[in-house]
């Protein structure tokens, strides 16, 4: 199984200007400021009574990303709110949000389907306050991989070392709720080149094809029909079409 650092490579570059995991370097230990109008709630101090007993500083609430299994991101946001309670961290564990934009889903039959479409597949979004007992919960928690972090190298030995979680900069935060909510309905088609289909609508009603390019932002496709016996490249709506087993 690759390393949450690694997986973090495999997003699809699109996805990977949104986050960028910053360098331990370039983590500071300020307060993020508020991700925007629409985002979920800011980071910043959590204690409302200033420095603690003993001069000790405020602890401060970040925004971490978490690698969990595939397809797992809402049982992980539900099974974590739940413990978050049980364990009694829940005053630490403050946000749990899954970065989501509107879909639409064209079945086979030509019908559509509203859906709610991943920013960020396969992650999490926690803010919390990072402790021993608040990442014991998270990393804990069923189908969750680990934190998105810096890999610590065992002075010893080829085991692989203990990942230290990274909070995300403010900027990534700005970025990946501002994206979200910005971001235009994403069409989603099972639909590939190579595919055979049939046409139920338009002049080309009842004429079978293969599907040679396919263009979700436009909803639409481009098929080679046999018109008047030669392979003829047109473009359709995926309204227009069905596809064929």
């Amino acid at each position: 199984m690759s390393s949450p650092l690694s997986a973090v490579s495999e997003i699809d570059h699109d996805q990977a200007e949104v986050l960028e995991l910053p360098a331990a370097a370039e983590v500071t230990a300020d307060a993020l400021e508020p991700a925007g109008e629409g985002a979920p709630a800011a980071e910043g101090v959590v204690s409302p009574e200033g420095e603690q007993p003993g001069g000790e500083k405020p602890q401060v609430a970040r925004w971490y990303a978490v690698q969990v299994a595939s397809s797992c991101e809402k049982k992980v946001k539900a099974t974590l709110e739940q413990r978050a309670v049980t364990l009694g961290v829940d005053n630490r564990i403050l946000e749990i949000e899954i970065p989501q934009t509107p879909g639409v889903k064209l079945k086979k039959d030509g019908s559509r389907q509203s859906i709610e479409e991943k920013v960020f597949p396969g992650y999490v979004l926690v803010r919390m306050i990072l402790d021993e007992d608040t990442m014991m919960a998270v990393r804990s928690t069923p189908n969750v991989i680990n934190f998105v972090g810096q890999e610590e190298r065992r002075a010893t030995g080829k085991a692989r070392g203990h990942i230290k979680p990274r909070p995300l900069s403010r900027s990534e935060v700005d970025r990946i709720f501002k994206r979200a909510a910005e971001k235009k309905p994403v069409v989603k088609v099972d639909l590939a080149e190579g595919d055979q289909i049939l046409v139920t609508a338009g002049p080309f009603k009842d004429f079978q094809g293969e599907v040679i390019e396919v263009s979700g932002e436009r909803s639409k496709l481009k098929a080679l029909l046999s018109i008047f016996g030669r392979e003829t490249p047109v473009e359709l709506e995926f309204s227009q079409i069905s596809k064929q087993n």
